[in-house]
């Protein structure tokens, strides 16, 4: 969850972000192969996952099952070795295309088995087993973060023009909806990790989508369907559904619906956001390699950050009245409804066949989730939880300071119009996201996860500083002040998703979604605890060098504050020296 304040800017509305991340997704569909069995009497089914479009490259995959007899005989059965097909793509994704053959070991048992999404049972031979990744893990991912996106985008909808929000509700503030969304956040991350763990992550993500969806109906109410109403020519049933008696007289002439259902789609919003939140590193071990988690945890994990950009820019530009706040409501119900849509037709629970050597090793062990209570006390337990926990709630603390007051930030540095302000918030927040992604991928890489981490922990202490240092010979420097915030952007955003892996890392074979709720629940708790503090701080300049001119210069409070937080943190995090046992499973399994 990221804090960010602003005030109202004039921008053209545009949501082409989302809609060319929509475009971007294929529909894949269940395929499987029959194969009947001599020697033993019984059948089998594989079940896989074939796109509809060719894939760069394909070949077979032979799953280990035992077949197990319809028939309980008393006499030892001789096993007999067959073949079982499955069509996979390649986590290489070659331009060319190969078959492998392999064999595979029939053992008789006692009753007939069928391999599935959900196998998890001893029927499998899991010793047997290679790791797969899937073309579908990119669909996967794609979901998950447009709900990212849509989620903050809701939450902070109301920042970019708080005060159109409250000419249209006389005596309610746009910041207290906001902190009823955060408030609600908290308090439903408590739950993600049960309810994951109950319904899989298939029905834990669909579920939160339709919420979602229902939280903005209930925002919008049905006036994102007067267009489509006028288009038909049912003038009566447009003006229908855009007039709700029991508004305020602003409200209702701009087609608003009343307060109280904005509250309570906010609330449903609020509910929702955590399983986007706190699945990515499960989603990411789920579907993902051991080469790619990082990075798939780093776009789904902060993909947030484009959807606040989103609330202000495109907020800024439509929510000008309170019609265009009607209308700009009906946008983000429209996008959502098309997202849980899709969600509900595509997203998946698990692949066939698990994509690194980790997963499959934890099916073999038989791993099973603990509740969410005893998953936080075997967490603390670890002291390697500790320092990527540490440096988790640094990294959130220090974007949510910076995006709550950054036109405050700006002024400092002499960019005072709103428009420019604007681009830089918005600048700061893609910088967040790209160098995850950047820095992701080199983790993923090396698994150089300490090295990393302590060098954007000292690169964010350097780029804080022109935030908050003007220097009285030269005064206001906005060039260095932008880039900084790009800078710092690049350096401290990256390192919650960085961390996030580090601590599923080593905690293995913990559970992934216990670990991102345990870090999200710090980290927005500690944030609420410290933006007050720099809110204070930012209105305290510390004057440095006073008595010689050409060096005099000040420094605000609130750059001390986060300067403060990160040096602590460098220190805390640099004897972190645990053992990396998933990566460590992976490797020993792979050779």
């Amino acid at each position: 969850m990221r804090l960010f304040r602003s005030s109202s800017s004039r921008l053209s509305p545009s949501c082409s972000f989302i809609l060319a991340c929509l475009s971007t997704l294929r529909l894949f569909h269940p395929r499987g192969t029959s194969i009947s069995t001599s020697g033993t009497v019984g059948t089998f089914f594989v079940q896989g996952f074939t796109a509809l479009h060719t894939p760069l490259h394909t070949h077979t995959q032979n799953i280990p099952v035992r077949v197990q007899p319809l028939l309980s005989l008393p006499l030892p059965l001789t096993t007999k070795t067959t073949t079982a097909s499955h069509k996979f793509f390649h986590r290489n994704e070659h331009t060319h295309s190969h078959t492998h053959a392999h064999t595979l070991k029939i053992y008789p048992t006692t009753s007939t088995t069928r391999l599935n999404n959900d196998a998890t049972n001893g029927d499998i031979d899991y010793t047997q087993m290679k790791p797969q990744v899937y073309q579908q893990r990119w669909i996967q991912l794609a979901y998950l973060s447009l709900l990212a996106l849509l989620s903050d985008w809701i939450c902070f909808s109301v920042a970019a023009s708080p005060s159109t929000f409250e000419t249209a509700y006389a005596g309610h503030s746009a910041a207290n909806l906001i902190d009823i969304f955060l408030f609600t956040n908290v308090a439903s991350c408590f739950l993600v990790t049960d309810t994951v763990q109950k319904f899989g992550l298939e029905k834990a993500i669909k579920g939160a989508s339709a919420l979602m969806a229902v939280g903005c109906l209930l925002r919008s109410g049905l006036s994102f369907l007067s267009p489509i109403f006028s288009q038909l020519g049912l003038a009566a049933a447009a003006n229908a559904v855009s007039i709700d008696p029991t508004n305020t007289a602003a409200a209702a002439a701009a087609g608003l619906v009343p307060y109280w259902s904005i509250l309570a789609g906010t609330i449903l919003v609020g509910a929702a956001q955590p399983f986007f939140q706190c699945t990515p590193p499960m989603l990411s071990a789920t579907w993902f390699a051991s080469d790619e988690r990082a990075t798939s945890t780093a776009i789904a994990l902060n993909f947030n950050q484009i959807g606040i950009a989103t609330a202000f820019l495109v907020g800024g530009g439509m929510a000008t009245s309170p019609e265009g706040l009607a209308s700009y409501f009906s946008v983000i119900t429209a996008a959502s409804t098309v997202v849980a849509i899709g969600t509900f037709l595509q997203f998946q629970n698990k692949p066939p066949i698990p994509p690194s050597s980790s997963e499959i090793e934890k099916l073999r062990k038989g791993e099973k989730e603990p509740p969410f209570k005893e998953s936080v006390q075997k967490l603390f337990a670890n002291p390697g939880f500790l320092k990527p926990l540490s440096a988790f709630i640094m990294s959130i603390s220090i974007t949510n300071i910076v995006g709550a007051f950054i036109d405050e930030v700006m002024e400092r540095g002499g960019i005072t119009e709103q428009f420019s302000i604007d681009l830089a918030g918005a600048g700061f927040e893609f910088g967040i996201l790209f160098g995850g992604i950047i820095i992701g991928g080199y983790v993923d890489k090396t698994k150089q996860y300490k090295k990393v981490t302590l060098a954007c922990i000292l690169a964010s202490i350097f780029l804080l500083i022109p935030l908050g240092l003007t220097e009285h010979a030269i005064g206001k420097e906005p060039f260095l002040l932008v880039l900084a915030l790009l800078g710092l952007g690049l350096a401290a955003g990256p390192i919650q998703p960085i961390n996030a892996e580090l601590a599923v890392d080593v905690t293995y074979p913990s559970d992934e979604t216990a670990v991102e709720s345990v870090q999200q629940i710090g980290g927005n708790l500690v944030s609420a605890l410290l933006v007050p503090l720099a809110e204070i701080g930012a209105r305290q300049d510390f004057q440095l060098l006073p008595q010689h001119p050409n060096l005099a210069s000040d420094i605000r409070g609130d750059v001390i504050l986060m300067m403060i937080i990160a040096l602590v943190t460098y220190f805390y995090f640099s004897s972190f020296d645990a053992p990396l046992l998933r990566s460590r499973a992976d490797d020993d399994n792979d050779e």
